[in-house]
């Protein structure tokens, strides 16, 4: 089982940049692919980024491809998102997920953190 926590949301200006760090517990850290995903006010959850296990394979929303950048560190067990450039349509509440390596693309994410809040002034 892995528990999550996410941290380093907060208010900034469009243009602006921020990092998110989610922390990561549990002896299989490393054997998880792991995801950021968010949620606008009154808008379902969208996926935001993702990272392999390895470290080796990332991929991107078409909405943030080239502002944000995911990262791992299997030693610490952190995974990151830098976000570059905001913009007022990137608010939201931001998770961090773990999905286990070798399940299926389309399988639901099994662990979540409870969410940070970004919100980007405009």
């Amino acid at each position: 089982q892995v528990q999550l926590v996410e941290s380093g949301g907060g208010l900034v200006q469009a243009g602006g940049s921020l990092r998110l760090s989610c922390a990561g517990s549990g002896r299989a850290f490393t054997h998880y692919n792991m995801a950021w995903f968010r949620q606008a006010p009154g808008k379902e959850r969208e996926f935001v980024a993702q990272i392999v296990f390895s470290g080796g394979t990332t991929d991107y929303a078409d909405a943030v491809k080239g502002r944000f950048t995911i990262s791992r560190d299997n030693v610490k067990n952190m995974v990151w998102l830098q976000m570059n450039n905001l913009k007022a349509e990137d608010t939201g509440v931001y998770y961090c997920a773990a999905r286990w390596f070798d399940k299926a693309p389309t399988d639901e994410y099994e662990y979540w953190g409870q969410g940070t809040q970004v919100t980007v002034s405009s």
